[in-house]
């Protein structure tokens, strides 16, 4: 699990498109002393896992992607060099300062507009239809990694605001009109959903 709360801003050393996955190596500043093989890190939102130490630990660590992970998901797009979103997995005790995010991508989000809101960023994105019953005004949304306040809802496009902090220290504020970003839409949403239509669907059992 992870909070949304970005603690670097990494970038892709290297990157292979195989057969039937793709390897990437990250690079990052952040102490990798106590990872270990098979630990999570959440990389533009994304749940990948630790394979493999290149540089024994110094600041690459790499990670086998799936073809769903790359149909899912910006990774298809990106290239060496780009800038990545970092978050560890959470350790016990660790503070949760955003939401509870699972780093399991719904699918992308297009940025639709953006406006300069004194020194923040209103971000207008659309979400996939099917999706869009998870997005709710005021709720939580995860994109890239970034832990996200939805500030309006409109059909499928819904439009955040992002301080200067959050520009600063994440990879969002490169974000250029027609570009893409990882979605997770709320843990808690989609549970809900799923268990009111259940229950619809046995009822409507039960009356038949």
């Amino acid at each position: 699990m992870f909070t949304g709360i970005i603690q670097d801003v990494g970038r892709i050393e290297t990157l292979e498109h195989q057969d039937n996955q793709s390897l990437f190596v990250f690079a990052t500043k952040l102490d990798m002393s106590v990872w270990q093989l098979g630990d999570s890190v959440a990389v533009d939102g994304c749940c990948l896992t630790i394979t493999d130490f290149p540089d024994n630990k110094q600041s690459l660590w790499s990670a086998t992607l799936s073809p769903e992970t790359m149909k899912l998901t910006r990774f298809g797009q990106l290239k060496m060099g780009d800038a990545v979103n970092l978050e560890p997995a959470l350790r016990m005790g660790d503070a949760l300062g955003g939401h509870m995010v699972s780093g399991h991508i719904d699918d992308k989000a297009t940025v639709i507009e953006i406006l300069a809101v004194g020194e923040h960023k209103q971000f207008t994105f659309e979400a996939p239809e099917n999706l869009k019953q998870y997005i709710v005004t005021k709720g939580s949304v995860t994109l890239n990694g970034v832990s996200l306040t939805v500030n309006t809802v409109e059909n499928n496009q819904f439009s955040v605001n992002l301080i200067p902090h959050t520009l600063a220290n994440t990879n969002l504020n490169a974000l250029r009109v027609g570009d893409v970003v990882n979605l997770e839409t709320d843990l808690m949403g989609r549970y809900v959903a799923r268990i009111l239509g259940c229950k619809s669907e046995q009822t409507i059992l039960e009356k038949r």
